[in-house]
């Protein structure tokens, strides 16, 4: 890694909000990042190198971060949205059941063996991406709010439940992994809720902001790189550790100076960097050698569409439905994991990455639907 490979890596995330600029689009910032590192990567003019080590390893702290900021996004402390589990858990059996259906017929179909992930990337959502919609066209209402439920559950239950589906082989460890960071991550939880009892939090706050030491940012760091440290020796995907911690974070209430900084960390670098690198990963030649995965890539976007629509039979209107089914983080986080061990088929992550912008395509139409509906 060479300076003039990270300013080529940063002029090229680029594009990610280049694309996101024209508002009446609502294209994720993420779809142009995973473009660039497609353009420039493996797929494309081959410039980057996504197995370098240091890139390797900037985009693991990306992922990390990213993961953080997804967890920090659930609104865990939201009141209303305690008052809207019941039905946002009842559309999410819905959800899981038509989803146990599907995965396994996919599998079947497509011979991948891989029926549980497929499963698990069906039944999720994305509280990273489908938040920020609502929030940018103010969506209001106890619809709203009872998707708004299912989104946060999915996602968290679908984080928790990947590492132990990609490798089922090693499912054991893995459970006892994912339950030592998630342990950790309460235990966290507990001291952060403590300290902002007592007074702590808003003392250092002070300190901090008064004389520029930006404590907060580095204590937040030093955990979630500690988290990430558990995850790695106990064979767990940092993904959990940064979303764990993030949900943690969430519960306590997230300082906005800190929020503010975390933002400028993850959206203005490391993120970007991540999504780069596993675009440039993604050999998309795997893809038209094996046009099976094509069609794989379609029926899991398609499929979830089409699951998720089914909650407009428990009341939900049409376009929220197609807009909680809108993945990121799971589907990505997959792909990244498949990659990095080895676990997925040639052209399984790239077919991965494609089903997940089809949500995201289906999402931007929705949210077009949307924005004349400020109330459901």
């Amino acid at each position: 890694m060479t300076f003039h490979v990270l300013a080529l890596i940063c002029f090229a995330a680029l594009l990610g909000p280049l694309l996101a600029l024209p508002r009446r689009w609502h294209i994720p910032v993420v779809i142009g990042e995973l473009a660039a590192g497609i353009l420039i990567g493996r797929s494309g003019l081959n410039l980057l190198d996504p197995a370098e080590p240091t890139f390797t390893f900037l985009a693991d702290l990306g992922f990390a971060l990213v993961m953080f900021v997804a967890g920090s996004h659930v609104p865990v402390r939201d009141q209303r949205i305690h008052s809207a589990l019941g039905s946002g858990m009842a559309r999410l059996a819905v959800v899981a059941v038509a989803a146990a259906a599907v995965g396994i017929a996919v599998a079947g179909f497509f011979g991948t063996g891989h029926a549980s992930l497929y499963v698990v990337l069906l039944a999720s959502s994305s509280a990273a991406l489908v938040l920020p919609i609502i929030g940018s066209i103010q969506l209001r209402g106890p619809q709203v709010l009872a998707m708004t439920a299912q989104v946060a559950i999915a996602d968290t239950l679908a984080i928790v439940a990947l590492p132990l589906v990609l490798n089922p082989s090693t499912a054991g460890p893995a459970a006892l992994g994912s339950l030592a960071v998630l342990t950790s991550a309460t235990v966290l939880f507990l001291i952060l809720r403590t300290a902002n009892r007592k007074g702590l939090r808003k003392r250092l706050h002070k300190v901090s902001e008064k004389r520029k030491f930006a404590l907060e940012l580095r204590f937040q760091l030093v955990v979630l790189f500690a988290l990430a440290g558990l995850a790695v020796w106990s064979h767990v995907s940092i993904m959990l550790a940064g979303f764990a911690f993030g949900l943690a974070v969430s519960a306590v209430g997230e300082p906005r100076r800190l929020a503010h900084q975390l933002f400028a960390l993850t959206e203005g670098f490391l993120g970007p960097l991540f999504f780069l690198w596993l675009g440039a990963s993604l050999d998309l030649r795997e893809l038209a050698a094996a046009p099976s995965m094509i069609a794989l890539g379609l029926t899991l976007g398609i499929g979830a569409i089409g699951i998720h629509s089914l909650t407009r039979l428990l009341g939900l209107p049409l376009p929220l439905g197609v807009l909680s089914a809108s993945q990121l983080g799971v589907p990505i986080a997959a792909a990244t994991i498949g990659i990095q061990q080895n676990l997925l088929a040639p052209g399984e992550p790239a077919a991965l990455v494609l089903g997940a912008l089809v949500t995201m395509a289906a999402a931007t139409l929705a949210s077009t639907r949307l924005t004349a509906r400020k109330s459901l």
